[in-house]
């Protein structure tokens, strides 16, 4: 073979292979004319999407943006921020995290100078396991991230607590449930937008995480969720959510944990305890297969310790 065809060929190889290894593209959406959510892809993080399988949301404040969990390594950071960069010229001033889990808050170092806003179990959480989610991270894409460490937040405020605050012109409402989806978890209200911005209390089309959750908070958590007066929902991952799917989800996290519960009390193990349950509407969501027997397990231990 000809020394050109070789040539050829390592192009075209090395080209196959850097486009597999590129971060997905956001999928935009204007919510209004200072609000987008940028809706990442679906699944676990892996070589296929660099990390990259979050939702954030954009708000463009007086000078600044204000930026809802910012992904999930330094590289998608810096994803994200060439994406606002097209919304608006406007700098990221602010940062809220919804949660300690790394595909939330990883990428906060790529936004310098951002002051950066959590619950105050949320800061802990990051500072405790912010080294051990980047391990995750390297694990499941399948290489380093020497760019990426974890950075908490400067700003915290206390479980079950509710803050008004003015960020940027823009009013907002940080609401710090009793933990649910993890320990830390917040929801950022825009009263004047109509917008709830969910972390992973709110997931949409896809099995909801429950290794570090509490269950019966969660099922609370979304049922005083039902009382802000959204239009429009950014969940922390799928696509946008309407007040009738926070509802749907309420039902589903309720009626799940009361079959656990009625398992538990008739004497069965949770192996057993998944045979009685109806799972059909589970069975539709994304990762169910991944995800159920895991959320059946800690949802029979939370059980357990209620019914002690």
């Amino acid at each position: 073979m000809s020394r050109v065809c070789w040539t050829l060929l390592i192009l075209i190889f090395s080209n196959a292979a850097y486009a597999q290894t590129q971060i997905p593209e956001p999928k935009v959406v204007k919510i209004n004319e200072r609000v987008y959510a940028l809706l990442g892809p679906m699944g676990l993080p892996s070589q296929h999407n660099q990390g990259y399988m979050v939702n954030s949301t954009v708000i463009v404040g007086d000078q600044g943006v204000i930026l809802v969990d910012s992904g999930g390594t330094d590289e998608v950071g810096q994803h994200l921020a060439k994406a606002i960069a097209k919304i608006t010229p406007k700098p990221v001033t602010h940062i809220i995290n919804t949660h300690h889990h790394g595909d939330h808050v990883l990428g906060n170092i790529a936004f310098k100078g951002a002051e950066i806003l959590s619950s105050e179990q949320c800061r802990a959480l990051v500072s405790k396991t912010g080294e051990e989610w980047v391990q995750i991270m390297e694990s499941l894409v399948g290489r380093k991230f020497p760019g990426t460490r974890p950075v908490p937040a400067m700003v915290t405020f206390q479980e079950d607590s509710t803050s008004d605050r003015n960020l940027q012109g823009v009013k907002m409402r940080l609401w710090v449930p009793r933990g649910s989806h993890t320990p830390g978890d917040m929801m950022v209200y825009l009263p004047d937008d109509k917008v709830l911005i969910g972390g992973d209390i709110l997931v949409n089309t896809t099995t909801p995480v429950m290794r570090d959750g509490h269950i019966r908070n969660w099922i609370a958590a979304l049922a005083k969720a039902q009382d802000f007066k959204a239009a429009t929902i950014v969940p922390g991952h799928g696509p946008l959510m309407t007040m009738a799917d926070v509802v749907k989800l309420h039902k589903l996290l309720a009626g799940f944990y009361a079959g656990v519960e009625a398992g538990y009390k008739k004497g069965l193990s949770d192996s057993e305890i998944r045979n009685t349950l109806d799972l059909s509407e589970w069975k539709k969501l994304k990762e169910y297969e991944v995800n159920m027997g895991a959320n059946i397990s800690r949802a029979y231990l939370e059980v357990e310790v209620a019914n002690f």
